[in-house]
């Protein structure tokens, strides 16, 4: 896993919290997307990967604990870290067994935060690493390159966003709206063909290179070492 690839949904009604926080993450190498309501947040959860959510408990339209039991009853392998004003102990016993993965109080300084944020995508994830290398193929998470054979491949934006998530995720398969989240995050809007188009792209790239990309069909795309 690599920082700048993690994807936050903050879940905050307070929108002078939402854009300090929107904007310190960011800084810091997150993607991060809000939602200031309980049912925002369960549209974007459901059109949307994410892979950690910070969660306000006093939204306007829901209890942030009732969100919570929802999120763990649809199975979501989702770090949840809670962010709240409630500071009783039956409150943080509450969240803790409702499925938080850690609770932090307001106010709050910002490191630590960040701290409890990189502490869980540690624990979860299995850490960070600054170099993924598949056959041939590496990418430099720290440099944001990807290289053949110790050379950088010169590829346009779109086209590195695509391959980043698919070398991030090497031997899974990614789902094609995924991979278009990713591509509409680098310019606006794309026509509805975009992955294809960038799929087909890529793959004419990798040519002689050992690295091949298949079409899981109806499921989405997988990334494999020739030898692998």
């Amino acid at each position: 896993m690599t920082l700048t690839a993690m994807r936050i949904l903050l879940i905050e009604d307070d929108a002078v919290l939402v854009d300090g926080l929107e904007h310190t993450l960011s800084n810091t190498g997150y993607q991060v997307t809000s939602a200031m309501t309980g049912a925002g947040a369960k549209q974007l959860l459901a059109e949307q990967d994410f892979d950690l959510v910070v969660l306000d408990l006093g939204l306007p339209d829901a209890d942030g604990l009732h969100l919570l039991h929802d999120i763990r009853q649809q199975k979501l392998p989702l770090p949840i870290l809670i962010l709240t004003a409630r500071d009783s102990p039956n409150d943080k016993v509450q969240g803790m067994e409702n499925g938080a993965d850690d609770y932090l109080i307001k106010p709050f300084e910002l490191k630590e935060l960040e701290a409890r944020i990189h502490a869980l995508f540690r624990r979860c994830y299995g850490g960070f690493q600054s170099d993924i290398v598949v056959g041939r193929l590496a990418l430099n998470t720290r440099d944001q390159q990807i290289l053949f054979d110790g050379l950088p491949l010169h590829l346009m934006p779109r086209e590195y966003a695509l391959m980043e998530l698919l070398l991030l995720e090497a031997g899974k398969v990614v789902s094609k709206s995924r991979l278009a989240q990713r591509l509409s995050a680098k310019a606006g809007e794309m026509p509805d063909n975009a992955v294809e188009v960038y799929i087909h792209r890529v793959r004419k790239r990798l040519e002689n290179h050992g690295i091949t990309i298949k079409t899981i069909r109806g499921l989405g795309y997988l990334l494999e070492a020739n030898d692998a």
